[in-house]
């Protein structure tokens, strides 16, 4: 680590084989690589296009590994986290039965937070690991359930397949896929009574000045298009909607969490950073018709409305301190209404690219709607 530059692949990896014997998946040609942990809940901590002195694209946070677990949520960071929801709403697996919904009452589930996963199998380019775990939710149901989580690199021919867009020499990418498969382990149904919980990728991100989070949403949709007010309301300056297309700004320097409910969602999000040439896209199942959690801190609203993608940019709390920072974009499953032996399965996907301007253009115009200079343009006047 004294020798390789922070930020880089190989300074991450270093780290994190000091934490843990962690899976290095790897395309053919060795170029693209992810870390993946089985110790840490089963996270793809993150990855490269361009070998170990290439870029670091997922956000970890070193500081977490050090001294006692935080007893509220230990932020390892990763570029691509399963964590089961809901947060928050009648249904929670983060607050107990009949606490109040504030942060002194909040905890995440150890399962997914400081417990290690079970590796069932790992090749080159694919790892496998599962959990069993028994949570209480917040209306005191017990919920007895296994989670498979599988992650496999893949090659660009793959990628281009998969998103439908053209690839050469100019650009490098990594891409990888998870398929997530939730099992009713239990002895009795999840229904609206019992409550049920979701699955929920959540990938981390280094900001940058120029970083800006695109979500494409379904215009011809009715309702609201996004709840933008989790953390208290994004400020306007930071917001855009524009012909069916949402951008957030991703700096790091100001917290705000959106939702876009099912009906408007897409199955793509991503982000483009100009200053640093990257272009991330992630690529999930959504059920336009399916029933979302409610994942608000209160127990108060419909539990059975909610939304299917989140995006977050991290920013200074009220006290000025920070975990971050980093910003991310998440997807979520349907609540898994599941009887005994029944199983959900989510999909989510992450791809980076890097290189020629105008192959990076094709791509984000092809798959978020949008070109590079159209998001570029979003935030000029607040970045200059």
């Amino acid at each position: 680590m004294e020798q390789s530059e922070k930020g880089s692949f190989a300074y991450d990896l270093e780290f994190l084989k000091g934490k843990d014997s962690v899976i290095v998946l790897t395309a053919a040609g060795g170029d693209a690589q992810v870390i993946v942990s089985p110790k840490y809940q089963a996270k793809a901590f993150t990855s490269t296009a361009d070998g170990l002195e290439g870029k670091s694209f997922g956000w970890i946070n070193y500081e977490a590994f050090e001294g006692e677990p935080d007893p509220h949520m230990n932020g390892y960071g990763g570029e691509d986290r399963l964590w089961l929801g809901p947060e928050g709403g009648k249904f929670s697996l983060f607050f107990a039965p009949n606490t109040t919904m504030e942060f002194e009452n909040w905890h995440t589930p150890a399962a997914i937070d400081t417990e290690s996963w079970d590796l069932v199998s790992a090749s080159e380019q694919k790892a496998t690991m599962k959990k069993d775990m028994s949570l209480v939710n917040y209306v005191g149901t017990k919920l007895d359930l296994t989670v498979d989580r599988e992650i496999e690199i893949m090659e660009p021919s793959a990628i281009a397949e998969l998103l439908g867009v053209q690839l050469n020499d100019s650009v490098k990418s990594v891409g990888f896929h998870t398929v997530n498969v939730l099992t009713n382990t239990g002895s009795f149904a999840w229904n609206e009574q019992t409550g049920a919980p979701c699955m929920w990728n959540l990938d981390m991100f280094s900001p940058s000045p120029k970083t800006v989070i695109v979500i494409p949403y379904r215009e011809e949709a009715t309702g609201k298009v996004a709840t933008t007010d989790y953390f208290g309301e994004i400020p306007e300056d930071r917001i855009v909607y524009e012909n069916g297309t949402l951008y957030l700004k991703a700096d790091g320097k100001s917290r705000g969490k959106l939702g876009i409910p099912p009906q408007r969602a897409t199955e793509f999000a991503g982000s483009y950073a100009a200053d640093n040439g990257v272009l991330t896209i992630t690529r999930f199942d959504v059920d336009n018709n399916g029933v979302y959690l409610n994942q608000e801190w209160t127990p108060d609203k419909d539990p059975l409305i909610g939304d299917a993608i989140n995006a977050y940019n991290d920013g200074p709390l009220e006290d000025g301190s920070q975990m971050g920072p980093f910003y991310e974009i998440e997807s979520v499953s349907p609540a898994a209404f599941l009887e005994p032996g029944e199983s959900l399965t989510h999909r989510h996907s992450v791809f980076h690219f890097t290189g020629d301007k105008n192959t990076l253009n094709e791509i984000s115009t092809k798959i978020l709607g949008v070109s590079l200079a159209e998001i570029d343009a979003q935030f000029q006047t607040a970045t200059n």
